[in-house]
């Protein structure tokens, strides 16, 4: 009875190492494990994607955590559970038994494979699953064409390296999601795959490959806060230029400080994105087009500096921009000068010049009044007489030389010399008022341009902001998830 159970015991222990040195006693791992080798070995491939590491949009690379699932049938790896109570599966290593030389066609890992070398489960139906983990790096051709509002697909090509689709038989199956990390950046839409078949003119045998389609959305919550957001405010401040007063200096200031803005942030995106003439990214558009409105701006504003600062010596206002900006385009924009009444024909008045009267015409003086025998023009020699200048240089008229008319002639140098200087003094309170008068038309032209820009500028940068950052395709679906 004790010899007994000691056999039995010594019979059910090795089972599984005998097992195993009878399956690899005659074993080729080089060998395609067929039963006839005019068909092809059929092998199952999927893979799980478990997590995205990373999408380097400069380099055009994808790295990805990814465990690839591989199964086929051995049929050399086949023995009765009877004869073998207890061994219901095995495990072998890579370089002890025939593995399927599948590679990642578009690798950029400098080792190429990166797989690691795991253990094949084989069952006693010569059932083989190969299920290697690695960190993948693929190329993927990113298309910054609406960053960043975009939508990328990452492809994966695998295939056998060696075979050819008369050898190998390689078949998709769906790629697994389940175990997949959400990321930070990017919300995975889908893995879709397809089975390809590709004859070349060398060769008569097709060659197959499983391609799986990484699709991936961009989330922009963290590029709105750190680029769009500060950019549309720049692009706001841009406004500021024409609604600071043009006496205060500053104007050109302003606009050089947002241009050198835009530019550190144009600089920043350009450090992300990869250097390529294919495509110009959707922010790069916006940012290009804020840069363009604001050098228009300083532009704007050098012109307006120019008319508010305009030399009146220099020259008139030319007829035509008096019609265009003091007439039409103040009337559009709703613009009056200082002092204008309501009747936009009635040019403003000089109260020290009394042009007020409704006879006096524009930029002129007043006939002096007729004096009466109270007034002191009367006694300067300053009234009008229709007598003639008498012999002794008084006028002549009535009796004693008065005849109504002041007995002190005009002849007199003194007084000639005073009535040269009054008329002097009128001149220059003339060409004064009228110099006065021309340096307000071409400060009142400067201030019709600054409310113009102010209001083409405005109508420029909201259409500019919603044509552009709405084009994208997917710009309600990355709001509607992001920012709600």
């Amino acid at each position: 009875m004790s010899p007994f159970f000691c056999l039995s015991v010594s019979l059910q222990g090795p089972h599984q190492r005998t097992l195993l040195k009878n399956l690899l006693k005659d074993y080729n791992p080089m060998e395609r494990p067929v039963a006839n080798d005019s068909l092809p070995l059929n092998v199952s491939f999927s893979l799980s994607l478990i997590q995205i590491m990373d999408v380097d949009e400069k380099n055009q690379v994808l790295t990805s955590n990814m465990w690839l699932q591989m199964t086929w049938y051995d049929h050399y790896l086949q023995w009765n559970q009877s004869e073998h109570p207890g061994v219901k599966n095995l495990r072998f290593t890579t370089d002890q038994i025939w593995t399927p030389d599948i590679l990642l066609y578009n690798s950029a890992d400098d080792d190429f494979d990166s797989t690691f070398k795991t253990n094949v489960l084989v069952n006693s139906s010569g059932f083989a699953k190969y299920l290697p983990p690695g960190i993948f790096m693929s190329t993927c051709n990113v298309d910054v064409r609406w960053f960043p509002f975009d939508i990328q697909k990452c492809e994966l090509k695998f295939g056998s390296w060696t075979y050819d689709g008369w050898l190998l038989d390689l078949q998709m199956v769906e790629a697994d999601i389940s175990g997949y990390m959400p990321n930070g950046e990017w919300d995975l839409i889908g893995v879709p795959g397809k089975r390809n078949e590709v004859f070349y003119d060398c060769c008569k045998e097709p060659y197959t490959d499983v391609t799986f389609v990484i699709t991936i959305r961009r989330r922009t919550l963290y590029y709105a806060l750190n680029l769009l957001i500060p950019c549309v405010l720049l692009s706001s401040m841009t406004l500021l230029i024409f609604v600071l007063p043009a006496d205060s200096g500053e104007k050109i200031s302003l606009g050089i400080t947002i241009l050198l803005s835009l530019t550190v942030f144009m600089l920043l995106v350009a450090e992300i994105m990869p250097a390529t003439s294919d495509s110009v990214p959707l922010i790069g558009q916006y940012f290009a087009s804020i840069m363009i409105i604001v050098g228009m701006s300083v532009i704007a504003t050098v012109v307006v500096l120019q008319y508010h600062h305009h030399d009146p010596t220099g020259g008139k206002m030319p007829k035509w921009v008096r019609l265009v900006l003091l007439q039409w385009v103040a009337w559009f924009l709703r613009m009056k000068r200082p002092g204008e009444s309501d009747d936009p024909e009635r040019p403003p008045c000089a109260p020290h010049l009394r042009r007020c009267s409704s006879g006096s015409q524009s930029g002129s003086i007043p006939n002096p009044p007729d004096a009466n025998n109270n007034g002191n023009l009367l006694y300067m020699g300053f009234q009008r007489c229709p007598s003639t200048v008498s012999s002794g240089g008084g006028f002549g008229g009535g009796a004693g030389g008065l005849g109504g008319c002041s007995t002190v002639g005009m002849g007199d140098p003194q007084l000639q010399a005073i009535l040269e200087e009054v008329r002097y003094m009128a001149d220059r309170f003339r060409e004064q008022d009228e110099n006065e008068s021309m340096a307000e038309q071409w400060k009142f032209a400067g201030a019709v341009i600054d409310r113009l820009c102010l209001v083409a500028f405005s109508v420029f940068n909201i259409i500019c902001t919603i044509s552009i950052l709405m084009s994208a395709p997917n710009f309600a679906d990355a709001i509607s998830k992001d920012f709600v």
